[in-house]
């Protein structure tokens, strides 16, 4: 995650002030790639703790098409919703402010979303039932590897206005080359120092669950960024993680999978990282 480290210390030097919409202010840059090695261990940041299981219950969730925060919470602790409403997700606040403010369900027990990443991913379209982009992504690969076409998409133009929060994570390709799976992400806007960590180990995984699946080998992971930016009140956490120097990178453990179907039966605990030794914990307030 040394390149990761270097993106930070870029922003801080080569960032413009810039307003945003949560009134917070960014130091940002307009364009940004990193390229992770996965056959060279998984990038996990250690320079500070990542929420692994956080990771983990949020791509499970989406892989679910679920758009239910309480739904994500069940899958992250274990639990029947009924016995975590005091219980808080990466989405809660999300859930709270904007889809309270979209006029969703909003209880103990349902905390509705609007048509977020899981639905455009499984269920893209107005038609009963949509478009399974993961299905048909899993079925192309297998069918036509050498296809410039596999791709993935969460930003629903006709749909945006109804999501709680527009897609930050917009499209992903895929691309096989001498049996190895490699995905590009483009993201239309990265928090550097809390969400950007998390969006790479996410993608990193999905990469290794799908290679998994169709008998390949895990390549590469590809970041590319549009507004890459470290808000006003991270400054400070930013400066004293890049004083921190990186660990080896852990090894992933998953199931085997021989389907979308055993990814959905598999719950958090089936996915490790293995000789996992980060940093302890910099505290930051997220930006909603």
């Amino acid at each position: 995650m040394k390149q990761y480290i270097k993106a930070l210390e870029y922003i801080l030097e080569k960032g413009k002030d810039r307003e945003d919409r949560t009134g917070i202010g960014t130091k940002g840059v307009f364009g940004y790639q990193m390229r992770f090695d996965l056959k060279g261990g998984f990038p996990a940041v250690t320079t500070k703790k990542l929420a692994w299981k956080s990771v983990v219950s949020e791509l499970l969730w989406f892989l679910e098409g679920s758009t239910d925060e309480r739904r994500l919470a069940e899958i992250h602790f274990g639990e029947d919703r009924k016995n975590l409403i005091e219980k808080k997700t990466i989405w809660t606040a999300n859930a709270n402010k904007q889809g309270r403010e979209l006029g969703y369900e909003n209880t103990d027990t349902i905390k509705e979303l609007g048509p977020v990443y899981g639905k455009q991913w499984r269920s893209w379209g107005k038609k009963e039932g949509g478009v399974d982009q993961i299905k048909k992504i899993i079925d192309e690969l297998s069918s036509n590897p050498n296809s410039r076409r596999h791709i993935v998409s969460a930003w629903n133009v006709e749909k945006v206005h109804e999501m709680a929060l527009p897609p930050c994570h917009t499209m992903f390709q895929f691309h096989i080359q001498d049996k190895e799976l490699s995905c590009q992400l483009y993201q239309r806007s990265a928090d550097m120092f809390l969400g950007v960590p998390f969006n790479i180990a996410s993608y990193s995984l999905l990469v290794c669950i799908l290679s998994e699946i169709l008998n390949l080998k895990p390549g590469e992971f590809i970041w590319t960024g549009g507004d890459c930016h470290i808000y006003n009140n991270h400054h400070d956490q930013v400066r004293e993680q890049i004083k921190r120097r990186p660990a080896k990178a852990p090894k992933l453990e998953i199931p085997k999978l021989s389907s979308i179907d055993d990814v959905l039966k598999s719950n958090t605990g089936d996915y490790k990282l293995v000789g996992y030794n980060p940093m302890k914990s910099i505290k930051a307030p997220m930006a909603v």
